[in-house]
């Protein structure tokens, strides 16, 4: 069975181009979107997704709001943070809104899939510092932290 990922994106072209990158993978489904972080807490309770991909910055309820609620709803619910922002105050936020790992957008092409098969081995994508800049020397990617 695929596992299950949302995606929540205040931005319809964002979620059009995360949808590019997840379907490259035969072994995922998106089994849904939103557009704001209320809807994407209603749609975690509906659809029970493995994998839950939160925007920081929209409406209704902010990324990380978001994060807090669906992280303490029943179930396995585990919640990547994706972020335009790099900065270690948001991976900080995100891992005390109880966020598995930090992508930032800029960073998407590199590290969305990678962050999202640690996440569902149940492991965290943390780099040192969110913005990626630190990173294994052997690798050249973020650093993920065992927390």
């Amino acid at each position: 069975m695929p596992a299950r990922i949302l995606i929540a994106d205040d931005h319809d072209v964002v979620r059009a181009g995360i949808r590019m990158i997840l379907n490259s993978r035969d072994d995922w489904e998106i089994c849904g979107e939103a557009s704001d972080g209320g809807e994407a807490v209603e749609k975690v309770e509906s659809l029970h997704p493995d994998v839950v991909v939160l925007d920081v910055t929209m409406p209704r309820l902010n990324g990380l709001q978001a994060a807090e609620q669906i992280t303490h709803l029943p179930g396995a619910n585990r919640v990547l943070i994706f972020t335009m922002h790099d900065s270690d105050s948001i991976a900080r936020a995100a891992k005390e809104a109880g966020a598995k790992g930090v992508v930032v957008k800029a960073f998407a092409a590199r590290d969305l899939v990678r962050a999202l098969d640690t996440v569902l081995a149940g492991g965290s994508f943390f780099a040192d510092d969110a913005s990626g800049k630190e990173s294994d020397e052997s690798t050249g990617r973020p650093r993920l932290d065992a927390a």
